[in-house]
């Protein structure tokens, strides 16, 4: 099947999965280059597959209608991804740059190891929520389950909800931001006093995102710097 191109919906190229392989439509997405003219592509009818829209490396403008499977938008490079639904493990993993937005909740593991990038999630996130994350910022809208933030090196985690246990366990430099309730901290994760530098980059983040909300009713976590080194007086953390 050959993408179809419709006027009156933003020249966007429709792409029903019901009809073309998944694998053709990632290969197709995936040979776009930054110049390309074919800046917009819908896909329907995902119907939960998985690894779709992965690896896309040209700044295009993707709109997935319905839920999708594991690792959605994984290793996005520049492209801007909407999933009109909700979202399963793994998603816009190891994103390097560009936008990955679900109007909806995300399972475990939402923006596991990304480098770059804004990941928003409309809804709630799962457990280990932006897991050794190395500079994606992430803006969670709802609660986000235990372990998140866990081994976070850098970058963001905005939470707007609750977290669960163990929050920023073994946390490196990453920044977490909750306005909600933690019910724990994980090891070598304290609360912190709000910097002027925290701030503004949690009020950038905050209007990127699209959320009302003030950067005064967030809690900043980091880490307490006591794991970088092992030391028997903290052997107990381990």
């Amino acid at each position: 099947m050959k993408p179809e191109r419709k006027k009156g919906a933003g020249d966007a190229a429709v792409i029903d999965l019901g009809a073309m392989a998944l694998r053709d439509v990632n290969a197709l997405l995936q040979s776009l280059t930054p110049g390309t003219n074919e800046i917009a592509w819908r896909l329907t009818n995902p119907r939960g597959a998985h690894a779709l829209a992965v690896g896309i490396t040209a700044p295009a403008l993707v709109s997935i209608e319905g839920p999708v499977g594991y690792y959605c938008a994984g290793m996005n490079n520049g492209a801007t991804i909407d999933i009109f639904g909700n979202a399963g493990t793994g998603v816009a993993e190891n994103m390097m740059s560009g936008i990955v937005h679900v109007h909806g909740d995300a399972s475990q593991a939402a923006g596991a190891t990304g480098h770059g990038g804004l990941l928003i999630i409309e809804g709630n996130a799962a457990a280990r929520c932006g897991i050794s994350m190395k500079g994606i910022d992430i803006v969670v809208k709802g609660s986000v389950g235990h372990m998140s933030g866990f081994m976070a090196q850098s970058g963001n985690l905005v939470v707007l909800g609750d977290a669960g246990e163990a929050l920023g366990d073994s946390l490196y430099e990453a920044r977490i931001f909750v306005r909600g309730a933690v019910a724990s901290l994980g090891a070598d994760c304290e609360a912190q006093e709000m910097t002027p530098e925290a701030r503004a980059g949690l009020t950038a983040l905050l209007r990127d995102a699209g959320c009302n909300a003030a950067p005064d009713e967030f809690q900043l976590y980091g880490s307490a710097r006591r794991l970088y080194h092992f030391h028997v007086d903290h052997a107990g953390a381990y």
